[in-house]
């Protein structure tokens, strides 16, 4: 007698793609009974006051993910943007004191550049290095300057600015690398998940915009690279306010704004392709031999999965459920504690109650890392092994058919959509348990 298998529900319905777009990959993720994080079982997890027994849903992420109605919220705890240990009244404060905040960032924003918050972006540039006006059609056209408009950036309706501040004096050099970036936000914004019928209302697009823009100016260090968009374009879809989602993109960046820091003479993804490259010597020597020889050593055709965490291999639904493994298998108690305000010291002390210190409360992928002895190391990023299980699930075809650098970069683009999120994360925790095995041998 043949059993059935309930094959679960499939997740394309809660991120609907528009009815022209026929070759959008569909997503393999399936919300199934016992295993998903359901809103039962999220919900029993609280005690009535409010505080999270986090370790009662990892496990349950990692195996299952999570439910697309609920997803946003769980991501704020995996993300660090609350301590488990909060009530239900501190995180309500803490939330509406981030959202103040944000508020006020905005505003800053929109005093130098008035189109913040205007429910409109622009694709074109407004300003030259020098911080003159650029006075092209198309800026005008998107920044709606008529003959009366002031140019000089103090009108209410131009968001353009020629030369002025909110002071009217001469711009600084953060105020006019910060004005040069916009443009490039908004081109970025208009190419971010466009099959997704989300993102055919203008409103939506001028949120995403909204969000990155005010980044741009807080994290003076890093500003605006391209690949942010992929990263905070489903903030936008998971939590309904703007500031909510603004936060949850600022924990997210929090963890990878190395990856984006660029200097004259190197970029910081740099360190996880060096660590890429040894990984994948000692769990497939084969495989980085030939890849070295074709002059591919440096790894540079894997800067993109790091960059935005596999955004382009994935379907949608699929990189969601991918990063919700993720951030269960990489969980640290301690998470909180580091991730406080920029300028604040008194909210980790605040929401806290002192750290977690049962191993139970820690991610699988932790787990492995402190029985290892390796913690007091940087400890390498789970995204560093997923990629050496995608190196590894296509090492056959890489060592059969690449002759050249540009066959390794069609071979590993051609993947897009094809990849199973579960299985590559099973994947990359056996060759991580491989690896730290091997590092330990003489």
């Amino acid at each position: 007698m043949m059993l059935w298998r309930d094959p679960g529900q499939p997740a394309d319905s809660y991120y609907e793609v528009r009815s022209e777009i026929t070759d959008a990959p569909k997503t393999k993720f399936r919300i199934k009974a016992g295993k998903t994080l359901s809103v039962r079982k999220w919900q029993s997890a609280f005690s009535p006051d409010g505080q999270l027994d986090i370790s009662k849903t990892l496990g349950r992420i990692h195996r299952g993910g999570i439910h697309p109605s609920i997803r946003g919220e769980v991501w704020e705890f995996l993300l660090g943007c609350y301590d488990p240990k909060s009530t239900f009244d501190e995180r309500s404060q803490i939330r509406q004191r981030r959202r103040v905040q944000y508020a006020q960032w905005k505003e800053e924003c929109r005093q130098m550049f008035p189109l913040i918050g205007s429910g409109r972006f622009i694709t074109a540039p407004v300003i030259n290095d020098r911080g003159e006006a650029i006075m092209d059609p198309l800026v005008l056209l998107e920044t709606n300057i008529g003959e009366n408009a002031d140019v000089g950036g103090s009108g209410d309706g131009s968001g353009y600015s020629e030369s002025a501040s909110k002071n009217d004096g001469p711009m600084s050099k953060k105020e006019i690398q910060w004005k040069l970036t916009l443009h490039q936000i908004g081109l970025d914004v208009k190419r971010t998940d466009r099959a997704l019928v989300f993102f055919e209302k203008q409103d939506n697009l001028a949120k995403l915009w909204d969000i990155l823009s005010v980044y741009a100016w807080i994290d003076g260090d890093v500003g605006y690279c391209q690949g942010m968009s992929d990263l905070c374009s489903p903030m936008i879809i998971l939590l309904d306010n703007e500031a909510d989602a603004f936060w949850c993109f600022e924990r997210l960046m929090r963890r990878l704004r190395g990856n984006f820091r660029c200097t004259g003479r190197s970029v910081g993804v740099e360190a996880q392709l060096s660590n890429l490259a040894t990984i994948t010597q000692v769990v497939d020597p084969k495989l980085h031999q030939h890849l070295e020889t074709l002059g591919g050593g440096d790894y540079l055709f894997a800067i993109r999965m790091l960059m935005v965490l596999f955004r382009r291999e994935f379907s949608f639904g699929d990189s969601l459920y991918l990063w919700e493994m993720m951030w269960a298998l990489e969980y640290d108690p301690d998470l909180y504690m580091v991730y406080e305000e920029p300028g604040s010291s008194s909210e980790g002390a605040e929401g806290s109650k002192g750290k977690l210190k049962s191993i139970r409360h820690y991610g699988k992928y932790e787990r492995e890392i402190l029985k290892s002895g390796a913690k007091a190391d940087d400890p390498l990023p789970i995204s560093v092994f997923l990629v050496v299980s995608v190196l590894k699930e296509k090492g056959p075809q890489l060592l059969k058919e690449a002759r050249g650098l540009d066959d390794v970069v069609k071979i590993l683009n051609d993947i897009a959509g094809d990849l199973d999120a579960k299985k590559a994360c099973t994947n990359a925790m056996k060759l991580h348990k491989k690896y730290l095995k091997q590092a330990k041998k003489p």
